[in-house]
């Protein structure tokens, strides 16, 4: 039985550099036993060689790897009791679902009727019930991650990674794969470390995140806590849109020069001559441009201080032609002054 008290994952003063190049610089890193914590950061920052060191694929320069307790890092992959979800699939075409979710358990030489119990468990916890006889090429994009997901599953890891699983699917069809992979997270209680670029992915998912930026970690912390208290001007504009403020624009504001960010969900359009109290900040401005996104629309609005400030509102009221029309207008840019955090620039 795990202990609560052990991390599933511990990267302890991890690296791994390739010549010059520092893919993952000296990071720490604790997982907790059963939560889904997602690595997110952009292209080369060093999560997916982490999820690889994790994995046992690649060995790092530096530093140690335990998973629960356990000192890992010489240990080859199949020696770790972690399994990868890839998002390409790399199913078996010429096997049959069922055979593909059930080829963990018949290389551990598991008899055929545990087998195919099994299988129909995996079966029906991705939702698949009725397809085990089809091949991956009759399958949609959506379900050949379900099978990919069922074989990962099926051999009961302790730990599951899984790199952009997703990234290959449409739109719609990635966000309700989202809903679906953390309902199926939570009902087997595995703990999943989770790889991607995608913010809203992160924030939608994960019960806590790490930022990655250049090889470290920026920051990690909940959803909430990432984006309501960024802890860098990286993490700020990163996930999500974030406007920062700095030097006499951010003393004319806030009565401070620090550099401070404040998200666009945050700022009301107010009437040029709108009048505000202590517990606010306001802004004077025109409106530069304005992007009409169906459920919101976005404002960017030259400050008459100097620089710009972005701006979203809810299409509550508003009609397309009625914020199109906006353009040029004078307005005051209006939010409470608790909603600034300061960034450290420094970090």
């Amino acid at each position: 039985m795990n202990s609560p008290s052990i991390p599933a994952v511990r990267l302890s003063g991890v690296s791994r550099h390739f010549g010059d190049v520092k893919a993952v610089d000296n990071i720490d890193l604790d997982v907790l036993d059963g939560e889904f914590f997602t690595l997110l950061g952009p292209s080369g920052s060093g999560k997916t060689t982490s999820l690889r060191l994790i994995a046992g694929f690649d060995q790092p320069t530096s530093g140690s790897i335990l998973l629960y307790g356990e000192e890992v890092t010489p240990l080859p992959p199949y020696e770790r009791d972690v399994t990868t979800v890839f998002q390409d699939y790399a199913l078996f075409p010429h096997m049959t679902v069922g055979d593909n979710i059930a080829y963990g358990l018949m290389i551990r030489r598991v008899p055929k009727a545990e087998r195919q119990r099994r299988v129909a468990e995996m079966l029906e916890l991705v939702r698949l019930l009725g397809l085990s006889r089809r091949r991956p090429s009759e399958l949609s994009g959506g379900q050949r991650q379900r099978v990919a997901l069922a074989r990962a599953l099926i051999t009961n890891p302790r730990v599951l990674l899984l790199d952009e699983p997703l990234g290959a699917l449409d739109l719609k069809l990635r966000q309700q794969m989202q809903v679906e992979l953390k309902a199926i997270q939570e009902k087997v209680g595995i703990t999943f470390i989770y790889v991607t670029h995608d913010q809203e992915e992160a924030l939608t998912m994960s019960d806590r995140v790490a930022v990655f930026n250049q090889g470290k970690i920026e920051q990690a912390g909940t959803p909430a806590e990432i984006y309501e208290h960024p802890a860098t001007a990286f993490v700020a504009g990163f996930v999500g849109i974030s406007n920062l403020v700095g030097g006499p624009l951010a003393r004319a504001i806030s009565g401070s020069s620090e550099t401070f960010s404040i998200r666009p969900e945050k700022i009301r359009l107010g009437a040029p001559d709108e009048t505000v109290g202590p517990e606010m900040c306001a802004a004077g401005g025109t409106i530069r441009h304005v992007s009409y996104l169906g459920v919101h629309t976005r404002y960017i609005v030259e400050l008459d201080g100097g620089g710009e400030l972005t701006v979203v509102q809810q299409n509550l009221h508003t009609t397309s032609m009625d914020a199109l029309a906006a353009t040029g207008r004078r307005v005051k840019l209006i939010w409470l002054r608790d909603h600034n955090r300061v960034i450290d620039e420094a970090a």
